[in-house]
């Protein structure tokens, strides 16, 4: 079984593959002060409600965003499954796709690996729309080059700098509005944080786009993906997994023969 970790700045995602299959998923927030220790006894304690023993697992794979997580996470495969980690960004690591871009050295590391699986799994060229803290607009050509994209502010933080900027506006859950015309101040804030949000993909894939000059198919992924792919049609797949099987792929093709 392959261990795969997800860091990302707001949830770090732990999932289990018996090949194909997803045996678990799990999810932990993103504390640099976690120690390997525990996470270890978290993970154990999942793993074991699951009928899984961490000696099941064979091999341990992380990508992550927040370089202050990875000592940790390598030191829970080391220390709790006995494995050496393979990491995505380090030297050798082959990642299975070109990166055209200016300062491929700073693309994060959950960007290439959405877009490997994206090209992996649908037709392209490709936008791949990643709802986390950040929400990430990628560009994958039709041979699976990563082509750049676009990076706007995820709504919770768009819902955060709302609130603590305007004295007199509270914290407002994020849901689809009744109706875009709110009739007092919370329902306006929902209206305009939901909708303007949806307004801001459909304005940036239809960009996006004009500029590539090609038929893009549009894969949204991420927590809250399903909340806005059933407000435009401009999303045609919606696939809450991808980051998670980008990563299978990768070490895929890493794996010792």
């Amino acid at each position: 079984m392959l261990l795969v970790i997800d860091s990302g700045n707001t949830n770090i995602v732990f999932a289990l593959f018996d090949g194909d299959q997803v045996k678990g998923e799990w999810r932990s927030s993103t504390d640099t002060n976690r120690t390997a220790d525990e996470f270890g006894v978290w993970l154990n304690q999942l793993l074991a409600m699951e009928g899984i023993s961490r000696q099941d697992v064979d091999a341990c794979i992380i990508a992550s965003v927040v370089p202050a997580m990875l000592f940790a996470l390598k030191q829970l495969c080391r220390r709790y499954f006995g494995r050496e980690a393979l990491v995505v960004g380090d030297a050798g690591v082959q990642l299975g796709i070109g990166i055209l871009i200016d300062r491929p050295d700073e693309v994060g590391a959950d960007r290439l690996v959405n877009s490997l699986a994206a090209h992996r799994r649908y037709p392209g060229p490709l936008i791949v729309i990643d709802f986390g803290t950040a929400t990430t607009f990628d560009v994958v050509d039709g041979e699976g080059n990563y082509c750049g994209g676009a990076i706007a502010p995820g709504i919770n933080l768009s819902l955060e700098a709302l609130h603590m900027a305007a004295a007199k506006l509270p914290r407002v859950a994020i849901g689809r509005p009744r109706s875009v015309i709110g009739k007092s101040t919370v329902p306006a804030m929902r209206s305009g944080i939901y909708w303007g949000y949806v307004g801001l993909i459909e304005g940036l894939v239809k960009r996006i786009q004009n500029e590539f000059g090609l038929p893009m198919t549009v894969v949204a992924t991420g927590g809250l993906a399903p909340l806005f792919a059933e407000a435009t049609d401009v999303i045609q797949h919606l696939d809450k997994d991808l980051t998670l099987r980008g990563l299978l792929e990768i070490y895929r093709l890493n794996r010792p023969s």
